[in-house]
């Protein structure tokens, strides 16, 4: 199968496509907020945004556009820019709704971002779930055949968890793979933030439940950076995208 992002599909030989070999879609999902002073707003839709399109070449799936707000208030007073949990989910059904009017039932939600992560399980569970499938139904456009809900293969990856690294957020994983994809990066205004390093568990579990709370995020890492972001390269990067990509095939074809 030829390898195609929504921008290169045309409706007659995206039809065809669809009727001959029922493709897999991405949906990747990231989120608009702060990477403190030297990654852009857009640093999660723009690291989810590669790794779906490294995805789609090497397993030929279909990459639709990236949903680039997600929910992010424990970013505030920093900025974001979120959509309110009952939107976003909302908002997810609706378009593997109507990917189902089209006959596809294989769909892959890829998160770029934390935030997202709770919200995206309860979706999940909602469309592979025949015992509450009616829960989506409800959201379905009129005349559309809703029995085919809880057959629909719904995936939802979480790309971090697809490299043994430990994740941050403004520091070295996010920083370096920045580096290997934009070059909006501004080095000279990297800083090292919240470092979690000789805390004990129990600190570090508080600290994580804290940064998740609305405006958290900010009393544990008050310039907005998880890590040390001083250190990234742009080969580092490369070798975290190579892990995730590969990791994540494995998961999405067995």
């Amino acid at each position: 199968m030829k390898v195609m992002d929504a921008n290169e599909l045309y409706d007659p030989e995206f039809r065809e496509l669809i009727k001959s070999k029922k493709p897999t879609v991405i949906i990747p999902v990231g989120s608009l907020e702060q990477h403190g002073a030297h990654l852009p707003i857009t640093t999660d839709s723009d690291i989810v945004t590669e790794v779906a399109s490294r995805l789609g070449k090497k397993c030929d799936f279909i990459v639709l556009p990236t949903i680039s707000y997600g929910i992010s208030y424990e970013h505030d007073p920093l900025f974001n820019t979120s959509l309110s949990p009952e939107y976003f989910e909302k908002l997810l059904q609706n378009i593997i709704l109507a990917l189902m009017e089209h006959s596809f039932t294989s769909v892959i939600i890829l998160n770029g971002h934390h935030g997202n992560e709770r919200n995206l399980e309860k979706l999940h569970r909602i469309f592979n779930d025949p015992a509450i499938a009616a829960a989506a139904a409800a959201t379905a456009p009129s005349g559309a055949d809703t029995r085919v809900i809880s057959r629909i293969r719904l995936q939802t990856c979480h790309y971090w968890k697809y490299m043994k690294h430990e994740f941050d957020h403004a520091g070295f994983v996010e920083t370096s793979i920045m580096l290997a994809i934009s070059d909006k990066v501004k080095m000279k205004k990297a800083k090292k933030g919240l470092i979690t390093k000789g805390l004990s568990e129990k600190e570090i579990q508080r600290i994580k439940e804290l940064s998740t709370q609305p405006f958290g995020f900010p009393k544990v890492a008050p310039n907005g950076v998880w890590g040390d972001p001083t250190g990234a390269t742009k080969n580092d990067g490369e070798k975290f995208l190579a892990e995730i990509v590969r990791n994540l095939a494995k998961e999405c074809q067995s």
